[in-house]
């Protein structure tokens, strides 16, 4: 039972793989952050190592022991949860990671009937060490399967692309995703299509927003931040910058993330300007949203939208944060109308 939501084209391939013997030796599996890539990986080393007829089914000891990342013959290979944003960004996959697990591939599995290697956020493979592991690529150990999972593979080697067998994992309509998350979690409709507009799409940030409800509570903090600021004179639109640009350098993705929730919420005042209220994303703030878009003209909101967009990609250019997020909220835009939507 493969439980990945969604992704029926990949499963399909890899089911097809395993009923016909004829997988890959390296997988690069592609996606969004929360879309399903180590579920995805996880099942397919479950699958190679189950004990049943009908693989993987989840409940045989060598499913139990890889799910809890007790199996000795299946490894996953990163920069560790524990690691910081901005010391992910900086470090990348050492030479001597991978040197550890070639060496690892070289024998033969332990306990199980293949090992495999889950290779997650394969982009920050070092230059060297995406050298020594092609090598390994061109020439493969039997019994062994490579999983590599990367949210953008142009930053990888094309050599090491090109051996490996690429499977994308697009983001999920969001109509189809609260479908899922109806069904799996037993959520109520409203909240099913809430959670998979704000998720974009990635089932993993659902999940989680449904089982901690901190989630929800800090984007409700942040939008209610963004009505606060628009409502705002320059010096406390400036105050705000200033928090956010020192918390660049700790935390870049939650600078991101913020980023993404203005670019939500403008998107959805572009939306109620077309009258497509049945596709914005916040769907809880749907009566706040009409009198926001009541007040600002189609092409500001259009134009603002495009620089919410400038100013995430000047910082990830490495431009001075401050500077780049106080352009931003220059350029605001005025409130021009008073007459509702």
């Amino acid at each position: 039972m493969w439980q990945i939501i969604g992704q029926e084209r990949a499963v399909s391939l890899l089911s097809h793989g395993l009923a016909s013997n004829k997988l890959a030796h390296a997988y690069l599996l592609v996606g969004p952050p929360h879309i399903g890539k180590m579920t995805l990986a996880v099942n397919l080393a479950q699958a190679l190592n189950c004990e049943a007829a009908d693989r993987p089914c989840l409940e045989c000891n060598s499913c139990k022991r890889i799910a809890a990342g007790t199996h000795s013959d299946v490894q996953v290979i990163s920069l560790g949860q524990d690691e910081k944003d901005e010391e992910k960004e900086l470090k990348n996959i050492s030479t001597d990671q991978i040197r550890d697990i070639l060496h690892d591939a070289s024998l033969p599995p332990f306990e199980g009937k293949r090992k495999v290697f889950i290779i997650d956020g394969a982009e920050l493979l070092s230059g060297e060490a995406s050298n020594h592991f092609l090598k390994t690529l061109e020439e493969p150990e039997a019994n062994v399967t490579f999983l590599l999972l990367s949210a953008n593979d142009r930053l990888l080697l094309p050599t090491i692309v090109s051996r490996c067998q690429r499977l994308e994992l697009p983001p999920l309509p969001p109509a189809k995703l609260a479908v899922a998350l109806e069904e799996k979690l037993n959520l109520p409709p409203d909240k099913a299509r809430l959670f998979a507009g704000l998720s974009h799409g990635c089932p993993g940030w659902a999940i989680a927003a449904a089982a901690d409800e901190s989630i929800l509570e800090q984007r409700k903090e942040e939008l209610d931040q963004i009505i606060t600021i628009l409502g705002g004179d320059y010096e406390k639109r400036f105050d705000y910058v200033a928090k956010l640009a020192a918390g660049f350098t700790q935390n870049r993705g939650a600078v991101y993330d913020i980023l993404e929730r203005w670019l939500d919420y403008w998107r959805d005042l572009l939306l109620v300007k077309l009258g497509c209220l049945n596709m914005i994303t916040n769907i809880d703030r749907q009566e706040e949203l009409i009198k926001t878009a009541g007040r600002y003209r189609f092409p500001c909101i259009r134009d603002f939208i495009g620089s919410i967009g400038a100013a995430a990609d000047q910082l990830k250019r490495n431009v001075n944060p401050r500077l780049a997020l106080e352009v931003l909220m220059l350029d605001i835009p005025r409130e021009e109308v008073t007459s509702p939507v």
